[in-house]
């Protein structure tokens, strides 16, 4: 059985940083997508970043390009979500997930594996 399991997230202040923790289980993942999502009260979920496993290909989002740095640890199947200069506006639960195929996927549809979720609040 896949599990996402999200940590990480927490109180902090705007302009700090924060990195979110995704440990993946259940298969191999090689092959797959790993996508970053935020939603805040109210709003659609937002996708912010997918990583290709296989080599660690990169798609981002506007809203967090050169502030948000995904990256892979395969060794321990962990994908991390490194956020720097954070706003309030960022304030969200932040979820991890996962595609079983390659591709740039900016829809939460294309992803079937989901984590629960961590909350980040940025406080101005």
């Amino acid at each position: 059985q896949v599990q996402l399991v999200e940590s990480g997230g927490g109180l902090v202040q705007a302009g700090g940083s924060l990195r979110l923790s995704c440990a993946a289980s259940g298969r191999t993942f090689r092959g797959h997508t790993m996508g970053w999502f935020r939603q805040a009260p109210e709003k659609e979920r937002e996708f912010l970043v997918a990583m290709w496993w296989s080599n660690g290909s990169t798609y981002y989002a506007n809203s967090v390009k050169g502030r948000f740095t995904i990256s892979r640890d395969a060794a321990k199947n962990t994908v991390y979500l490194q956020m720097n200069s954070l706003k309030p506006e960022d304030t969200a639960v932040y979820y991890c997930a996962a595609s079983p195929r390659q591709g740039v996927f900016l829809a939460s549809y294309e992803y079937i594996y989901w984590g629960q979720g961590t909350q980040v609040t940025v406080s101005s």
